[in-house]
């Protein structure tokens, strides 16, 4: 049962404590349902670092109205503890990631139930965007349509190194991307590029998502997107995660802000830190020439 007034990880703990140490692995979850139960739950992966876990191994991860209601639930549970310090979506099922949504699903949908779901996977792709703190997409299979634009919505993207079908394929069936893949593609890779991919509906191979921009990092050979992630959230989450949070606040500022009043919001997200516990604690640690200890304070 979910502990609540209790952040993620410390619920973690808690409810780890209870437990036979066999199962401490398989139930570190936070869900009012059990691992097997939940399309999408959120779950410890190490100290300040956080999985969304997808787990709908059969259909590929596609985006069904159950997986989506959970997925937002799990985002609005996140956003405001304080101790996730990076958060990684990924699958549970090794091979996948994120096939889109789902059209089986679909067909048997209304015109009215059809656009409340875009509009809801909208909404929740921008409280992922949204997230104070700093995301990474794990992609270690498919990543189609949705799922691409799930992955967009994350500040970085990390692809397996086998992973061979990454793409917004909608213009072969006759429609557009529809959850924000235009736009975030766009901004991320500039209009000839975003045309390029959504005009012809290509998938990219791991390597070519890399060289193109779709994605930051490839696993190496025998290394999963993961382990890979779990590598570079390490690297984030010694920061200072107040720090973290203002520097994503001003950088996903900067697009829509012309430079003078991008100076001022970045001078303004800087003040805020400067009599912070953690830049204080910083400083002793440069002095006493040791590795600051960060709490968010």
């Amino acid at each position: 049962m979910f502990l609540r007034g209790l952040s993620v990880l410390q619920a973690v703990s808690l409810a780890s404590q209870a437990q036979p140490k066999s199962c401490l692995h398989a139930r570190r979850y936070i869900q009012t349902t059990t691992s097997d139960q939940a399309e999408a739950f959120l779950e410890q992966a190490r100290s300040g670092v956080a999985f969304l876990s997808l787990n709908r191994p059969k259909a590929k991860n596609a985006i069904s109205l159950r997986l989506l209601k959970e997925f937002r639930d799990c985002l609005e549970q996140v956003h405001f503890d304080k101790n996730v310090r990076v958060l990684v979506v990924r699958s549970t099922t090794q091979g996948s990631f994120c096939a889109g949504a789902d059209l089986a699903e679909r067909r048997t949908m209304s015109q009215v139930q059809v656009d409340r779901f875009l509009l809801d996977l909208r909404g929740a792709l921008g409280k992922l965007e949204n997230l104070p703190m700093p995301t990474i997409a794990a992609i270690d299979g498919p990543a189609l349509g949705g799922g691409l634009e799930l992955a967009l919505a994350c500040d970085l993207r990390v692809a397996g190194h086998s992973v061979t079908k990454i793409g917004l394929p909608e213009t072969k069936l006759g429609i557009i991307p529809g959850a924000g893949g235009t736009q975030r593609l766009t901004r991320l890779l500039g209009l000839a590029k975003a045309k390029n991919l959504i005009f012809t509906g290509r998938a990219l191979t791991a390597d070519e998502a890399l060289e193109y921009g779709v994605v930051d990092y490839v696993s190496e050979e025998g290394q999963s997107a993961v382990d890979r992630a779990l590598t570079l959230a390490e690297e984030i989450s010694v920061n200072a995660p107040l720090a973290l949070r203002a520097a994503k606040q001003a950088i996903s500022r900067a697009p829509e802000l012309a430079l003078e009043s991008g100076l001022d919001f970045e001078r303004a997200s800087y003040e805020t830190l400067l009599k912070s516990k953690d830049r204080l604690e910083a400083l002793e640690a440069f002095k006493e020439k040791r590795p600051p200890v960060f709490k968010g304070e």
